[in-house]
């Protein structure tokens, strides 16, 4: 059953943390926005018991995400007040979680409030994209099926997101994608394909790894000092479908009068459970919760994310029953360790969060699904110091940072030697804040159609950009181009990204990373506005800028062509480069300046930024 097509501005696929920041966005901006969820829920894993932002940076990011977390810990404050012990447990650790702990119900309010204040954008839940129509190189309409009746809601659009988890839209309209593991030899990744590894001593590594690790100490990120290397294994590198184990983030609480005890399941038999990892919680959530991250169950992932609604429902069942299985082997049985089993007897399944599902999460972890094959690609080299560089490689493009470090979980139950089981791996002193191109999020068949979460990037990657703080702010960015795209009449792929960039510089969306240097943003210094933007053409090889520093008619003339580093050429710096000369001769006058007066990295700064500001100012 058909009913007549809806018309939007922009279509959104997903109600994940990125798809509804891209949504909030674009009706901020006056677009009229559908955000379409195959759930009844919004907030995906922030509502599904991640409770935590999993992100090295402290502070702010995006000014969706800045919100939501700034609600969260609000919601804290005035519900408990400022000494209570709900509110000190969401607040950020100086040497843990940079951006504070939350429950998932309360994430879900956030979100709820979030997208119910903004008139221009409609919401319609337990709606599923079944089919897409396009012409051309554009998608014109998809066609969501409605779970509970089965009716199909035709909508048209201009602009249409995939923020699903799965990369289930994108599929649906012919976009190539890879899944799995790509192998060493196809881009010359240290650690693609299959592979093993141990933790060992820093004095191990290799000398540039032991230098990253000792330089790395001061950057104001969250900084760890583990070390892994790779375990030599028969058929190491080689290319297969494996991805990242999936799980649920149940909730569990030591409040007696919150906590649902865990029954023996029928059929009891403690065999499957004596070999799966469990200790694995984050805690303490505030109301003496814990978010539990286990247990993972290897080889399945492919399956579900190429897999009809049966086979996800069945597989969700799977990872639920031994999620109940392990529980239950970790409090009772007796072969387990009395120490362990004291420990693990003080928690339940907390009986406040997802009530109405049985204390069960909506939402399985899929830590990664299809990604698309884009007109830019991510591969391990962008989370490592570009060669004789600090930073990792400039994106001439960036609308995004990634600060995570390579962070995979197991792809396999095999081990050799000592190892992790396969796959797993954590780099967490070889990984550098590296930037997301725009082109990473643009399909190489579709026009109009933008993807922030299954983006373009290889398993390796993917997994550094994988965070949701991460997709959040790549969801905002997304919004802003959809409306650029729909304000100019083009589609997403034909915008102008420089312009793009210079509007999330302003609106204060990181597109470089800086030790010393703030965001942009309507109440900022525009020179950290200024500093995001030229921070993707090349004019900082590391992460401190130096404002005060004086700067040399060199690195002056090298600003302007934004050659600082050796990228002159690419398309975006040669249009740099062209917009600065028609402005009259900047180099020239940067050269004066210096010969006449001691001019700083700031004032070059600002006066090439506000000649860029004047010519968008002047094209509106």
């Amino acid at each position: 059953m058909r009913v007549d097509p809806h018309s939007f501005d922009l279509v959104v696929a997903e109600a994940t943390p990125a798809g509804i920041a891209m949504a909030v966005r674009a009706a901020r901006e006056d677009l009229r926005v559908l955000l379409a969820t195959r759930g009844h829920h919004l907030g995906g894993m922030l509502a599904s018991g991640l409770g935590v932002w999993d992100t090295l940076i402290p502070g702010r990011r995006a000014p969706i995400y800045d919100e939501v977390r700034a609600a969260i810990l609000k919601h804290y404050r005035d519900s408990a007040g400022e000494d209570s012990p709900q509110y000190r447990a969401a607040l950020p650790e100086p040497e843990g979680h940079a951006n504070g702990r939350f429950e998932p119900s309360v994430a879900a309010k956030v979100f709820e409030v979030l997208v119910a204040d903004e008139p221009l954008l409609t919401v319609w839940r337990e709606m599923e994209p079944v089919a897409v129509k396009k012409e051309g190189s554009r998608i014109v309409a998809v066609d969501f099926r409605d779970r509970a009746t089965g009716a199909v809601r035709q909508v048209l659009g201009k602009v249409f997101a995939d923020c699903t988890y799965e990369g289930d839209l994108a599929a649906l309209a012919g976009v190539a994608f890879r899944l799995g593991r790509e192998g060493h030899k196809e881009h010359g990744e240290p650690h693609a394909g299959r592979i093993f590894l141990r933790p060992a001593a820093m004095e191990r590594a290799d000398p540039a790894v032991a230098a990253l690790a000792a330089r790395r100490r001061p950057w104001q990120l969250r900084s760890f000092t583990e070390f892994q290397e790779i375990v030599p294994a028969d058929g190491a590198g080689s290319q297969d479908d494996a991805v990242q184990a999936f799980n649920y983030r149940t909730i569990l609480s030591c409040d007696p009068e919150h906590r649902v005890p865990v029954t023996k399941p029928p059929g009891y038999d403690p065999t499957p459970y004596r070999d799966l990892e469990y200790d694995s919680l984050v805690q303490p959530l505030p109301n003496r919760k814990a978010s539990w991250n286990r247990p993972q169950l290897p080889g399945r992932g492919a399956e579900y994310v190429l897999g009809d609604p049966d086979t996800r429902r069945r597989i969700r069942d799977e990872h639920w029953a031994a999620t109940l299985g392990l529980l239950y082997f970790l409090q009772s049985d007796p072969e387990v360790e009395t120490a362990v089993r004291d420990r693990w007897s003080q928690y339940g399944l907390a009986a406040d969060e997802f009530a109405e599902n049985s204390s069960r999460p909506y939402e399985l972890y899929v830590r990664e699904g299809r990604r698309i094959m884009g007109r830019a690609l991510l591969t391990e080299h962008d989370t490592r110091p570009a060669e004789g560089y600090e930073r990792a490689p400039i994106h001439a493009d960036s609308i995004g940072v990634t600060e995570w470090y390579v962070d995979i979980h197991v792809c396999g139950v095999e081990r050799v030697a000592n190892s992790f089981r396969d796959g797993k791996m954590m780099l967490h002193v070889e990984s550098v804040p590296g930037q997301v191109p725009y082109g990473a999020l643009l399909p190489r068949e579709i026009d109009n159609l933008l993807v922030p979460v299954g983006l373009s990037a290889t398993h390796v990657a993917f997994s550094a950009v994988r965070l949701e703080p991460t997709w959040m702010a790549l969801g905002e960015a997304a919004g802003f181009a959809a409306a650029q795209a729909v304000r100019t009449r083009t589609c997403p792929a034909n915008l102008n990204t420089n312009r793009l960039q210079r509007t999330l510089a302003q609106a204060g969306v990181m597109l470089a990373f800086f030790n010393d240097v703030g965001l942009g943003g309507p109440e900022s210094a525009p020179e950290n506005s200024a500093a995001q933007y030229f921070g993707t053409k090349g004019c900082f090889p590391g992460f401190d800028g130096r404002l005060d520093q004086i700067i040399h008619a060199v690195e002056a003339e090298r600003w302007v062509t934004a050659d600082c580093n050796g990228l002159a050429g690419t398309p975006a710096s040669r249009e740099l480069a062209a917009e600065l000369a028609a402005r009259g001769s900047a180099c020239e006058e940067s050269t004066r300046a210096v010969t006449g007066a001691r001019l700083t990295r700031r004032d070059a700064l600002l006066q090439q930024w506000s000649k860029l500001l004047e010519t968008d100012l002047q094209d509106l």
